[in-house]
């Protein structure tokens, strides 16, 4: 209904042109016939291979098959009508198109016609975008895939008697990941996930994530993280698992206009290889939501303005793609506060450009942010109210590192109960997570090179060989600390 009250507005003012950018045929077709039965109107529609046609007629007007003549029958007619022009972007380029219909536009007051140009892509002349008013349909909401879900499975299991099977928590994340999408594309989205076996599992939710990325053109620049990690594969970072735990439910219920909004991003800042990715991943397995990370060196474009146009594009993907977790990793390498002029500022170009989404977005996108380098940070990105909270994920603590060595050691296929993880955690002091992995990793081939199974006395003797990074660079990594000290919540 809301759709219709908005057209009625615009016939209510004479706006002589619409512009529709749909993918939605069908469901604008409808609308505007809707319209028009209510309004006492014809509707007529023209594409280029049919011509013009009244919508209750399947024979074309003869001679309109090209726009031009379209348009010229159109000027001619008298008609208080509607005149849907399908697909006519790509004759914006004549000058007899856009001729024709400003003049009619220039008429509208005398004869009440109304042009709707309807296509995927529409953006008018110049000449015409004084005349003309823009109108989206609604994006489905979560009753319109419900119901278009109940249309779906009686359709294929109706005729037996059956009902769709599953998980709980699968349908929940169906219809959630379905919601803004076109009804045709969430009808393909549902086929996909429940007629190979009338069975909804969380197998189904990521055909549908992978199948969804790929048809909104998200591409390179937004990479689906496939390998998310849960919470369980995260040593330590109590405080942050904490946080999310608390905020999980509001982010996806919550109202936005509401007392209590949806949270909208962390910033996760701290030592090299001390768990901020592997953080950023376990947000999305939480969370069960898709996890998308935006490459910053695939954004940069040499021409001016395209590499602001891209990060525009790749946050309208993330919204299409919401609910999700988007992932900006290291993101002091595309908008570093040292950049300058060297760049020809599109730094600070693409730093206006993500600080008015980070202010204006309603879409569940989660937004996941990791730093390596505090100081090439803009300090305007750091301001209270950029992200719902700045974390700092330390060096890890004795038993932090115990808990992370039980973790990499199940993985490898070892018995934790067969070592000291008190020993080892010991002689680990300063290790980051990634530095113990990789510890354990040269110890199982220490190991197999001697044809004998890995015991703590190993993996003692490769912690003592190796120099982590907190020794290699220890001035940076204790300055780093003492920063964070004061201006960072502690992730542990």
């Amino acid at each position: 209904m809301r759709d219709i009250h908005t057209l009625e507005e615009l016939l209510n003012t004479r706006t002589p042109i619409v512009a529709v950018e749909s993918h939605e045929e069908g469901k604008v077709l409808g609308l505007l016939e809707k319209l028009c039965n209510l309004n006492g109107r014809r509707l007529f529609i023209w594409n280029i291979a049919q011509g013009l046609r009244l919508s209750t007629n399947t024979d074309s007007i003869y001679g309109t098959q090209e726009l031009a003549a379209a348009l010229r029958h159109i000027q001619a007619s008298p008609v208080n009508a509607l005149y849907v022009l399908i697909d006519a972007h790509p004759f914006f380029d004549d000058p007899m198109v856009v001729r024709l219909a400003k003049n009619i536009a220039l008429k509208a007051d005398v004869v009440p016609r109304v042009l709707v140009f309807l296509s995927p892509e529409m953006e008018l002349p110049d000449e015409l975008n004084r005349y003309a008013a823009r109108f989206s349909p609604g994006m489905t909401d979560r009753e319109a895939i419900l119901r278009l879900l109940r249309e779906e499975v009686h359709a294929w299991l109706g005729s037996e008697g059956g009902r769709l099977r599953g998980e709980r928590a699968a349908l929940d994340a169906l219809v959630q990941h379905l919601i803004g999408l076109t009804e045709g594309e969430a009808r393909r989205l549902i086929r996909l996930a429940i007629r190979d076996d009338g069975l909804l599992t969380q197998s189904d939710i990521e055909k549908v994530l992978k199948a969804k990325h790929e048809f909104l053109g998200v591409g390179d620049v937004l990479a689906l993280e496939t390998s998310v990690a849960s919470m369980g594969d995260v040593g330590g970072l109590a405080g942050l698992k904490r946080w999310l735990e608390l905020r999980h439910r509001v982010f996806m219920e919550g109202d936005p206009s509401g007392a209590l909004p949806p949270p909208k991003g962390i910033l996760l800042l701290g030592v090299q290889g001390a768990g901020k990715s592997l953080a950023a991943k376990a947000v999305a397995g939480a969370w069960k939501l898709p996890l998308f990370r935006m490459d910053f060196g695939a954004l940069y474009n040499k021409f001016h303005g395209e590499t602001e146009r891209n990060l525009r594009e790749v946050l309208k993907m993330a919204a299409a793609m919401s609910p999700c977790v988007l992932w900006m990793d290291e993101i002091e390498k595309g908008i570093a506060a040292d950049s300058g002029d060297s760049d020809g500022g599109v730094s600070q170009r693409v730093l206006g450009t993500l600080l008015t989404w980070m202010a204006e977005r309603t879409e569940r996108v989660f937004l996941v942010a990791t730093a390596n380098d505090i100081q090439r940070l803009p300090p305007e990105l750091l301001r209270k109210g950029r992200f719902d909270e700045i974390f700092f994920v330390d060096l890890p603590g004795a038993a932090v590192r115990a808990d992370i060595l039980r973790i990499h050691l199940t993985r490898r296929k070892q018995d934790p109960a067969a070592f000291d993880l008190t020993r080892l955690a010991a002689a680990s002091e300063g290790f980051s997570g990634a530095e113990i992995e990789q510890a354990i990793l040269s110890g199982l081939y220490e190991a197999h090179a001697g044809s004998k199974a890995l015991d703590t006395d190993m993996l003692a003797a490769e912690f003592e060989r190796t120099k982590p990074l907190s020794v290699v660079r220890a001035e940076e990594i204790g300055a780093l600390r003492e920063w964070a000290r004061e201006r960072t919540v502690p992730a542990e």
